[in-house]
C-alpha cells in the first residue's frame, strides 16, 4: 500500500536564525547536501528526537551510501561542486539507500555551485539564465518528487534557504532569477524561521529567545501552506518530526 505520509518544506531565514539546526530535527536516518558546512556543528549536540547526541556519518556519493545500522543519525555529503549534487540525486532517486529524510542545505548556495558550473567566474549571459533556471527547476522538483515515489524511502525533503528583502519589501527566499517566484509553489509548507524575545514576568521583552516558525500566508513574509491548516499560523520551536506527527497523527513510532 502506497504511503502518501510525505511533506515537502522550504525554511528561509536571515544567517545563524537556526535553519540548520531545524533541520537536523527531521525524522532519521537523515542524507544531507551540504553547501555551507554548517552541518559540522550537528555532529555531539543534543538530537531532541531521542536525548542523545547526534551522530554524523560521511558520504562520498560515487560510492554506495551507507547503511542505516543505528550507528548514526545523519549523512553529509558535502558539495563543492555541481557534479556531486547530480551525483548524489542518482543514489537518492533509486530505492536502494535507507534515508528518510532529505535536507538541501541551502539551496541557495547550490544555485551559485550551478552557476559556477556553467559560466565559472565569467559573467552570466542572457542565455545562461535560462539554462540556470532549467537546471535547478530540475534539480529541485527532482528531489522533492522522491517524496511522491512509492518505492522510495524519503518521506521529508526539507529545503534550506536564505532569506533577502524583494523590492516590494517582503522578505522572501534569496534565489537569483525567475525561480524565487516559482520554488514556494513546489512546496507543502513555506516557513519563514525568527526568533522572538519572549516577555518576562513583569510582561517586558527581557525574557528567553524563542525560534518560531511562520507559515501563515501574509504580506510581509514569503511562508504559507497546503496541510490544512494542522500546524497552525505559527509554529514555536520547531522541531521537523513532531510537525510531521501533527500533519499525521499516528505516526509516533
Amino acid at each position: 500500500m502506497t504511503d502518501y505520509r510525505t511533506l515537502s518544506m522550504l525554511v528561509h531565514a536571515p544567517s545563524k536564525t537556526g535553519k540548520t539546526t531545524l533541520a537536523a530535527t527531521a525524522p532519521g536516518p537523515t542524507v544531507v547536501l551540504d553547501a555551507e558546512g554548517g552541518w559540522k556543528w550537528i555532529a555531539g549536540a543534543l538530537n531532541p528526537n531521542t536525548g542523545e547526541p547526534y551522530r554524523r556519518v560521511d558520504w562520498n556519493p560515487t560510492e554506495a551510501p551507507p547503511g542505516a545500522d543505528g550507528s548514526w543519525d545523519f549523512c553529509v555529503v558535502t558539495v563543492r561542486n555541481w557534479e556531486t549534487v547530480q551525483t548524489a540525486y542518482t543514489w537518492l532517486a533509486s530505492p536502494n539507500h535507507g534515508f528518510t529524510s532529505f535536507v538541501m542545505d541551502s539551496v541557495t548556495e547550490i544555485q551559485r555551485r550551478c552557476k559556477a558550473n556553467l559560466r565559472g567566474t565569467e559573467a552570466m549571459k542572457i542565455q545562461d539564465w535560462g539554462t540556470l533556471l532549467t537546471q535547478m527547476d530540475n534539480t529541485i522538483r527532482g528531489f522533492r518528487d522522491l517524496t511522491l515515489t512509492p518505492d522510495n524511502p524519503i518521506k521529508v525533503a526539507i529545503f534550506v534557504a536564505e532569506s533577502k528583502q524583494a523590492q516590494t519589501g517582503k522578505v522572501v527566499p534569496s534565489m537569483q532569477g525567475q525561480i524565487g517566484n516559482s520554488l514556494p509553489y513546489w512546496m507543502d509548507v513555506v516557513g519563514y524561521l525568527y526568533a522572538e524575545q519572549e516577555a518576562d514576568e513583569n510582561g517586558q521583552p527581557h525574557g528567553p529567545k524563542v525560534r518560531k516558525l511562520l507559515v501563515a500566508q501574509n504580506d510581509s513574509f514569503e511562508a504559507g501552506e497546503r496541510v490544512q491548516g494542522r500546524i497552525g499560523p505559527i509554529v514555536t520551536n520547531p522541531n521537523l518530526t513532531d510537525i510531521m506527527k501533527t500533519i499525521y497523527p499516528g505516526t509516533g513510532e
